[in-house]
């Protein structure tokens, strides 16, 4: 698996997050000694989609989703879990696929180590899960994993399927915990999943976060 013969080029990255998250079901993908079969994934459009980290612009976060195709953009959120996107469509557009969850199929020492006493179907079963579950960090943002730099200590390939994936297989819905227009999935059907397989997560809408009132000042 981490042999250049099987790595995904930067073709294949650089289309719509779209198109590049539905292809990417049933992928490989390798990381640090462990390797995923990816079952779900999430589209985002940047600077037109309002539930993309770049719907407002570039910042110092999210300057790797401005970049070309075929680099990582990993963020840290609710404050204890880091989540793995693959940056997809040309440079500037911001497109990017949230990796939301896989099977471990290789290393799976090395995740029960990291996972302690989680079922193994909760392994890698949700973006942060996953995100433990390869031991990502914020070092590993802006890493070309098309063509890696030499010397980095730790290499991510992204591989074809060991077997084609069916598209009756393939199913879509609205993005998991996106609120507002964002998480309308009639506009946004972005999440892409395999239908019935138990390494899917479970849906959850998003919800709005309501400031607390705060009493007058006298």
């Amino acid at each position: 698996m981490s042999t250049d013969t099987c790595r995904l080029p930067r073709d294949f990255f650089a289309r719509s997050s779209v198109e590049v998250a539905r292809d990417l079901l049933g992928c490989l993908l390798s990381f640090g000694g462990v390797t995923l079969r990816l079952t779900e994934v999430e589209a985002y459009a940047g600077e037109v989609d309002p539930g993309s980290h770049a719907f407002r612009g570039e910042t110092p976060r999210t300057r790797p989703m401005f970049g070309p195709a075929g680099f990582t953009y990993v963020y840290f959120t609710y404050g204890n879990h880091w989540c793995l996107n693959l940056v997809a469509g040309q440079e500037g557009t911001a497109e990017a696929v949230l990796v939301r969850a896989g099977e471990v199929v290789e290393g799976r020492e090395l995740v029960r180590a990291r996972r302690g006493t989680v079922a193994e179907r909760d392994w890698a079963r949700g973006p942060g899960r996953l995100g433990q579950a390869l031991c990502m960090g914020g070092e590993h943002t802006g890493r070309d994993f098309c063509r890696p730099v030499l010397g980095e200590p730790i290499d991510l390939v992204v591989a074809e399927p060991a077997r084609p994936v069916a598209a009756g297989a393939v199913a879509t819905g609205p993005r998991v915990g996106v609120s507002g227009p964002g998480g309308d999935g009639t506009a946004y059907p972005w999440r892409f999943f395999l239908e019935g397989d138990r390494f899917v997560s479970a849906y959850r809408p998003g919800t709005v976060k309501r400031r607390r009132a705060t009493a007058p000042r006298s």
